[in-house]
């Protein structure tokens, strides 16, 4: 995944020194999820997130989700080696999603 240097939310995060906002990263996260799980979601929380490194535009990065019980999973997301979030989100399977 990356994001373009053109992506709105940039300009204002930060003026003469983009880097991806957080919520952004969030984001696809929550729309890595349902691959994962197996169907569609409802995220209910994140009981932990932990921003460690910058991601700048045009910068590949991964998500890496591994479910720990039915309606939670741990995450990092990695731009090469480096490890630029990680943390817990809690979802809910939606109707007529597969466990």
């Amino acid at each position: 995944m990356r994001f373009a240097a053109s992506h709105p939310a940039l300009p204002g995060h930060f003026p003469g020194h983009p880097v991806i906002p957080g919520v952004l990263l969030l984001d696809a996260l929550v729309n890595a999820l349902p691959a994962q799980v197996g169907g569609a979601v409802r995220v209910t929380a994140f009981p932990a997130v932990k921003f460690l490194a910058p991601l700048l535009p045009e910068s590949d990065f991964e998500v890496v989700l591994a479910v720990k019980r039915s309606g939670q999973a741990s995450f990092e997301l990695l731009a090469g080696d480096r490890k630029i979030a990680s943390g817990t989100v809690a979802y809910e399977l939606l109707a007529g999603a597969s466990p």
